[in-house]
């Protein structure tokens, strides 16, 4: 559940930096493929977002937590189910601005859509609360294990 408050999407954006500039907050708003949304918004970046961010759809909301989280510009990262809600558009979507946010850093990510970690550099496969495969994906593949079997269901081969 991404966190928002009640308050202009500016508010939201530069909340773990609250020092942080217009600039900033736009140039980190285009990092995370939110802008182009947000300046459609009838007050663009003031415009108040609603309880919970409820006025945005589910993509729109992941994409300014993105924001933020380019803004704050952390050393590591946590990710939990970024894209589980996602229609196949807002995932590709909030799949370019992670890709944008997680370089350089260390990412933690829980997933169950496989498309999420597939361009991590380690993956660790659990099932039943057991690591049961680790590895980069493409030798996860050949292994022909669970991720494998996952990756056929996920991507219907």
């Amino acid at each position: 559940e991404t966190i928002l408050f009640n308050d202009t999407v500016a508010y939201n954006i530069s909340y773990g930096n609250p020092d942080a500039t217009p600039e900033e907050i736009e140039r980190c708003a285009r990092y995370a493929h939110a802008h182009e949304f947000i300046i459609k918004l009838e007050h663009g970046y003031n415009t108040i977002v609603g309880p919970q961010g409820k006025m945005l759809s589910g993509g729109e909301r992941q994409r300014i937590a993105i924001a933020r989280a380019i803004l704050t510009n952390p050393s590591v990262l946590i990710l939990d189910e970024a894209t589980s809600a996602l229609d196949s558009q807002a995932e590709k979507l909030v799949q370019k601005a992670l890709e944008e946010v997680m370089t350089g850093r260390t990412v933690f990510a829980v997933a169950h859509r496989l498309s999420t970690v597939a361009n991590f550099d380690r993956i660790i496969v659990m099932d039943h609360g057991r690591i049961v495969e680790e590895g980069i994906p493409s030798v996860l593949l050949e292994q022909n294990g669970l991720y494998r079997k996952l990756y056929d269901i996920q991507f219907g081969l």
